[in-house]
């Protein structure tokens, strides 16, 4: 392979493979089915209880007005407590329910047994080479992520 063709490669593997987790996981989940960007706010509400809808934008890279209409969504179906910030009455703080604890406690469970199922079927060989990947995949996550924080 061409130097020039491993990162678009690599791009479209990564999101490939995410897609096809999610694919795989979507029949088992409860219903209303969460889009990704709603998973990935409740992801980083459980990891930062109390975070501010302005910082989850931040974060998530999204505009204000995307989260606020993301978290009304999970707010109505009870996976997100909004709460007045004390610190600043203008501005509230998010917190997960314990249902989408619940939710994210079994979707991340699942996610790791189709992960470990599947990452057992390679042979020695792949599996170890995904193993030596994994350091520079890290770099790889933190350069765009400083890129993204930076520009």
């Amino acid at each position: 392979m061409a130097t020039g063709d491993l990162p678009d490669e690599l791009a479209d593997v990564l999101a490939g493979i995410q897609r096809l987790i999610r694919r795989r996981l979507r029949p088992g989940m409860p219903v209303p089915r969460l889009r990704g960007a709603q998973v990935e706010l409740l992801r980083l509400v459980s990891a930062r209880p109390g975070i501010r809808v302005s910082a989850a934008a931040q974060e998530l890279y999204l505009a204000g007005n995307s989260v606020s209409t993301l978290v009304n969504e999970l707010s109505r179906a009870g996976y997100l407590r909004r709460e007045t910030d004390p610190a600043d009455r203008r501005s509230a703080q998010l917190f997960p329910t314990p249902e989408a604890r619940a939710r994210l406690r079994d979707w991340e469970t699942r996610r790791s047994a189709l992960v470990h199922a599947q990452v057992a079927r390679l042979p020695e060989a792949d599996r170890a080479a995904l193993e030596a990947a994994l350091p520079a995949l890290r770099r790889l996550a933190h350069n765009l992520h400083q890129q993204t924080e930076g520009s």
